[in-house]
């Protein structure tokens, strides 16, 4: 069976054009109609010369992500996409509308997740695959259409979805170029955002790569022992570990803030002794902490996992505030469709090894 050419494969795409003689303005005008207008695969084919559509239909695979479900929050402004891939996987993204007009998109970068966090549905499948370059792209592509026929434009990039971003680092690397080139995507750094449970070596790689663009650190206990519990893979690394990456992080950043992901779980991430330690953990480096409710997901109940009332979340955030951090308690969007932080998991395989 032949190999068709990903759509996102620029260079292979490029090789293909020359081959054929397609021109380069030609190419270009079709590339203009694919990422900028986000226009069907039919119309953005009418760039090419008569001859070459049809090959093309047969070469190229312009669709690697197929829509198989959508779920619309009846509370608030998301919708959960399920997307089925060429081989027949599932992976999940999110769509959010925010009440200031602003449109967002949570990412997914693997199918399934090898983080295994106590907390997350997604770590319950497992890894399956990583996700190529074109697949992380796609889900932007599919969304921003869809956005577009809302009279919504795509502006917010974040990679929270399904899988650890920094453990598929070269696709990673590769779908962020092709989402910041001004040829195709053309985001703003500065509205991207990718998040991490904490990869000490690869978080510098990217900062280095990316100075511009946003890291995100999910790190939810600055005590070893209750971190190690709530996401294993980080007993690789030790805190000081991952404060010293931050630190070097930072300065790439150029003294930016650096965003700290910080679930709060009834009597273990919500203490005084947390308070002091997370204290300690952040001193002398900017970072701006996002406070974040616990979505339930199946299992968690025999884990003892509770999120903390909201009244204490406020007092977490304000004790916080008065040692003169930045803070932000956030509301998670797509709770009633397993679309919120840690709930994206496609349901046959959660099914499977629940």
């Amino acid at each position: 069976m032949r190999t068709m050419i990903a759509v996102h494969d620029q260079p292979a795409l490029r090789a293909l054009a020359r081959r054929q003689r397609v021109a380069v303005s030609e190419l270009r005008t079709a590339e203009k109609r694919l990422y900028k207008h986000r226009l069907p695969v039919a119309e953005v084919l009418e760039a090419l010369p008569e001859g070459t559509r049809e090959a093309w239909m047969g070469e190229v695979d312009w669709q690697p992500l197929v829509l198989a479900q959508r779920r619309d929050s009846q509370l608030d402004g998301a919708s959960k996409l399920a997307f089925r891939t060429t081989d027949g996987a599932t992976i999940e993204s999110v769509m959010l509308r925010f009440h200031t007009g602003r449109s967002s998109v949570c990412l997914s970068t693997q199918v399934g997740c090898a983080a295994d966090c106590a907390f997350c549905a997604t770590g319950r499948l497992g890894l399956r695959r990583n996700l190529t370059a074109g697949e992380i792209v796609d889900q932007v592509l599919q969304v921003a259409r869809l956005f577009r026929t809302e009279g919504r434009v795509l502006r917010n990039l974040v990679f929270m979805g399904m899988g650890e971003p920094l453990h598929n680092e070269e696709a990673l690397h590769e779908a962020v170029e092709a989402l910041r080139d001004p040829e195709r995507f053309n985001f703003a750094d500065r509205f991207i955002v990718v998040s991490t449970v904490g990869v000490p070596a690869a978080m510098v790689r990217f900062a280095r790569r990316f100075p511009g663009v946003n890291l995100a650190l999910s790190l939810h206990s600055a005590r070893e022992e209750v971190r190690r519990w709530l996401v294993p893979t980080t007993r690789r690394h030790s805190l000081a570990d991952l404060r010293a990456a931050l630190v070097e992080v930072a300065g790439l950043h150029g003294g930016r803030t650096v965003m700290i992901e910080y679930l709060l779980f009834d009597g273990l991430t919500d203490t005084e002794a947390d308070l002091v330690a997370l204290g300690e953990f952040v001193a002398g480096i900017p970072v701006h902490l996002n406070l974040i409710p616990f979505n339930p997901v199946a299992g968690t109940e025999s884990l003892g996992l509770r999120s903390t009332p909201q009244a204490r979340r406020e007092a977490f955030g304000a004790a916080l505030k008065r040692a003169g951090l930045k803070v932000t308690l956030r509301r998670s969007l797509g709770a009633d469709i397993d679309g919120a932080c840690g709930q994206l998991a496609q349901r046959e395989g959660a099914e499977r090894r629940s």
